[in-house]
C-alpha cells in the first residue's frame, strides 16, 4: 500500500497545524541505527536495511549491549533524535531531506525513514523500534512534511527563478552605486585640481625680501599659509606656497551599506533588512528539490527476521 503524504481517504492527520509549526511532537523509541542504502525510496530498500540492523541488533544484544532509547522530537522543522535525559541532538533530519518513510503493519513496533545526509549527500536509513505506536510516527512524519512543503511555497519556494533575477537586480544596483561613487571621487579630484591650477601665485622678488616685505597670501591659503583641507585622492597632492604638503587623504570606504534610497540592501528570502547570505540560493534549490520529490509513506511487513522471537 502505498500513500501519499497528503492521505485524502484512508487516515486523518492525528495533530493540530499549531502543534508542529509552533511547537513539536514527542516520541520515545529505541534506535536500532542507521545505514547507507543506495535508493531514496524503496519498500525493498528498507527491507533490508531493517533486516541488516536487526541482526547487528542481536549480535549486540548477545554480547550484553542494550538498545539506545532515544526521544524523537517532530515538527515541521525536521525529526530531531536526541538523548532522552541529556537532550543532546544525536542527529537532526531536515524535513525535505526525508523521501521514504514506513512502518510495520504487522506489530505496530518497526518504522523507518530514508535521509539524505547534509554532508555527505548520501542516502541513509534510521530504523527505530516504537512501543505499538510506528504508524502514528509515520503519519506525523508525513504531516510535518505536508505543512514544512505548504510553509515554504507560502514563504516564496515556489518562485525560486523569480528570486533569482531579484538576487541578479539586487547584485546590478550594488554595483551602480559603487560605480557612481567611484565616478563622484573623480569629478571632485578634478574640480579640486581645476581650482589649484587657477590660484594667483604671486612671487617676491629678492628686493622686496630684503626690505622685508610680506608676500600677499592667497586668497585660498588659510592663517596657516596652508591650503585649506579638502577630501581629494592623494594623486592630486600639490605643496602649498611655503613648500609643505597637505594632510594625507584619508581612504574611501567602498563597502556599500544602503542602497540610492538610503535603505538597507533588500534580502529576497527573508523579505526583509539584512545582508543577503551567499549560499541561500543553493538551499533554496535544495529545498525545492526535495520538496518537488515528495514523502512516500508506506505500510510493510518487517518481521522477516527468524532470529526475532517477537514474529
Amino acid at each position: 500500500m502505498n500513500r501519499a503524504f497528503s492521505r485524502k481517504k484512508d487516515k486523518t492527520w492525528m495533530h493540530t497545524p499549531e502543534a508542529l509549526s509552533k511547537h513539536y511532537i514527542p516520541y520515545n523509541a529505541k534506535f536500532l541505527g542507521s545505514t547507507e542504502v543506495e535508493q531514496p525510496k524503496g519498500t525493498e530498500v528498507v527491507r533490508d536495511a531493517v533486516r541488516k540492523l536487526k541482526f547487528a541488533r542481536h549480535i549486540k544484544k548477545s554480547e550484553g549491549q542494550k538498545i539506545p532509547k532515544v526521544e524523537l522530537q517532530i515538527s515541521i522543522y525536521g525529526v530531531k533524535i536526541l538523548e532522552p535525559k541529556t537532550k543532546e541532538v544525536q542527529h537532526n533530519c531536515q524535513l525535505h531531506r526525508i523521501s521514504f518513510c514506513a512502518d510495520d503493519k504487522t506489530d505496530k513496533r518497526i518504522f523507518t525513514f530514508i535521509c539524505k545526509d547534509s554532508e555527505s549527500n548520501k542516502h541513509l536509513c534510521y530504523v527505530f523500534d516504537s512501543e505499538k505506536c510506528a504508524e502514528e510516527i509515520t503519519l506525523t512524519i508525513g504531516q510535518a512534511f505536508n505543512l514544512a512543503y505548504r510553509k515554504f511555497l507560502e514563504s516564496g519556494g515556489k518562485d525560486v527563478e523569480t528570486r533569482k533575477q531579484i538576487a541578479g537586480l539586487q547584485k546590478r544596483i550594488q554595483d551602480l552605486e559603487t560605480e557612481n561613487m567611484e565616478l563622484k571621487n573623480k569629478v571632485q579630484d578634478l574640480e579640486n585640481q581645476l581650482r589649484i591650477t587657477q590660484l594667483p601665485w604671486i612671487s617676491t622678488t629678492a628686493t622686496e625680501k630684503k626690505a622685508g616685505s610680506v608676500s600677499p597670501k592667497s586668497p585660498s591659503t588659510d592663517i596657516f599659509d596652508m591650503i585649506p583641507f579638502s577630501p581629494t585622492s592623494h594623486q592630486s597632492s600639490v605643496p602649498t606656497p611655503n613648500g609643505t604638503q597637505p594632510p594625507p587623504v584619508p581612504s574611501r570606504s567602498t563597502e556599500i551599506k544602503r542602497d540610492l534610497f538610503g535603505a538597507e540592501p533588500f534580502d529576497p528570502f527573508n523579505c526583509g533588512a539584512g545582508d543577503f547570505p551567499p549560499d541561500i540560493q543553493s538551499k533554496l534549490d535544495e529545498m525545492q528539490e526535495g520538496f518537488k520529490m515528495g514523502l512516500t509513506l508506506e505500510g510493510t511487513v518487517f518481521c522477516l527476521d527468524p532470529l526475532d522471537s517477537r514474529c
